[in-house]
């Protein structure tokens, strides 16, 4: 049997087990859009106490990331991945059944700090599993694994809703009652129990990270793990690579501002903060309007977000599909361009007050698609990539928090701009960060398709 035919399903079957991460990292962020109104009503929530739940997760996703880089060039990818899974579990069940609303936002923050491990360890770790040629696509799949998410939680919030309106009570089911008609936000929590208990229960079925064992001396394990995924020739000369690379610089924070490290820093700390500045939190919040406003007809919020989740999703397999063909440096340049241009007519139709014109349609989905096949997913991939070995989990945790900082710059500038500069100059504003990536990647970025970890680790070095 060829050796590729036999070990590509076991290393897709890893991928996917793992992607279950950014599933959940999806579905526990835009649960929320359905639970909040609900909560709210609930516990009577002053519009501080909203807030702070709201946030109360991005609080965690940050104390997550910040732990995750040490810990899991410490202890492993695997062990790291388990702690999130579990973390994801204990949070859906918390949230389905606490009653006190302090410890509702409680579980949240544990939800949150899954997600903040969730986003830097995934891609990651399948950065470090999948053979050079593909792995611009296999981590892609982490990305497409989050708007799955994302899209399951809108459904499912539309499902229960649907549900609860409709339902009758049935007094042999009093718990199912309870959780999906009287208080139907619970419902939609506990919908996250499930691909929490599949994370779980997957990741006994997959190996440590193959390089970070080799790292840690554990040769012979790390390259009989490394042939199983990707075969036994490609995954000598890697092990070859990582050994001879084992004695380049000594693994701290400082190697990250050395000369040969400083363009790959910027990297990774830049294309993060364009993604979140890019405006795509604004364009899904106003998704709804403008897509009544240029005459979709749509019975309630939850359907356009659904609308919305599933363009999001469809555009990044485009991702997935020409990322190792294309490689990143060409669709990161044109996203970011269609990004620029379609901000700008979304501004411009605001501007001359064209709400109900196609054209304002056309802009918000040519944007979602540039953002979904280039400045979204995009991002983790260079990330997972340019860094070297001894450092890798620590930076990438470096350029996921600076995702989730700039992400709550955003949420709190965005309410700001629309009321003192208008929506049309909000766009704009979004525009011009998207043009500066532009400028940012087409000046720093490298090619990186077809390479393995270590050859780019050795193109730094020769720089």
């Amino acid at each position: 049997m060829d050796q590729k035919t036999h070990k590509t399903p076991i290393l897709f079957l890893v991928c996917c087990i793992s992607a279950l991460g950014g599933l959940l990292f999806g579905f526990d962020m835009a649960v929320i859009s359905g639970v909040l109104p609900f909560l709210q009503k609930q516990f009577n929530l002053t519009a501080v106490q909203e807030g702070w739940f709201v946030s109360s997760a991005l609080i965690g996703c940050i104390a997550g990331v910040a732990m995750s880089g040490e810990l899991s060039d410490r202890f492993g990818r695997k062990k790291l991945l388990v702690f999130s899974a579990v973390l994801f579990l204990i949070a859906a069940v918390g949230c389905t059944w606490f009653t006190p609303f302090s410890w509702v936002v409680a579980a949240r923050i544990l939800a949150g700090v899954g997600v903040g491990i969730a986003s830097n360890i995934v891609p990651l770790y399948i950065s470090e599993i999948a053979p050079a040629k593909i792995r611009g696509r296999l981590v892609t799949y982490y990305q497409l694994a989050v708007t799955l998410g994302i899209l399951i939680a809108y459904l499912s919030n539309a499902a229960v809703l649907k549900y609860s309106l409709t339902a009758t009570i049935d007094p042999d089911n009093v718990i199912f009652h309870f959780l999906f008609v009287e208080q139907v936000w619970r419902g939609m929590f506990s919908i996250g129990i499930l691909p929490a208990l599949l994370f779980i229960v997957g990741l006994f079925f997959i190996p440590e990270s193959p390089r970070w064992l080799i790292q840690k001396g554990r040769h012979e394990e790390g390259l009989k793990l490394l042939s199983d995924l990707i075969g036994a020739e490609e995954a000598k000369k890697n092990a070859a690579n990582i050994e001879n690379n084992q004695g380049t610089g000594d693994g701290s924070y400082k190697e990250l501002i050395s000369p040969r490290l400083r363009r790959a820093l910027l990297l990774g700390l830049l294309l993060p903060l364009f993604s979140q500045f890019s405006g795509i939190n604004a364009i899904i919040y106003y998704g709804p309007s403008i897509l009544n406003s240029a005459g979709v007809s749509l019975s309630n919020s939850f359907q356009s977000q659904v609308i919305f989740g599933l363009a999001n999703m469809l555009f990044t397999l485009i991702a997935v599909w020409k990322v190792d063909a294309l490689g990143r440096r060409p669709l990161y340049l044109i996203g970011t361009v269609g990004a620029t241009v379609s901000l700008f007519v979304t501004g411009l139709c605001f501007y001359t007050g064209a709400t109900n014109s196609i054209f304002l349609l056309i802009a918000v989905l040519a944007f979602l698609a540039s953002f979904a096949f280039s400045i979204g997913p995009l991002k983790f991939v260079v990330a997972s990539e340019i860094f070297p070995a001894k450092i890798r989990g620590r930076a990438m945790a470096l350029s996921i928090m600076v995702m989730w900082i700039a992400d709550t710059i955003v949420g709190q500038l965005t309410p700001v701009f629309l009321e003192e500069l208008g929506t049309a100059a909000t766009f704009w504003i979004f525009a011009v960060f998207c043009l500066i990536a532009f400028v940012t990647v087409y000046l720093l970025l490298p090619e990186t398709k077809g390479k393995s970890l270590e050859e780019i680790e050795n193109n730094w070095a020769s720089k």
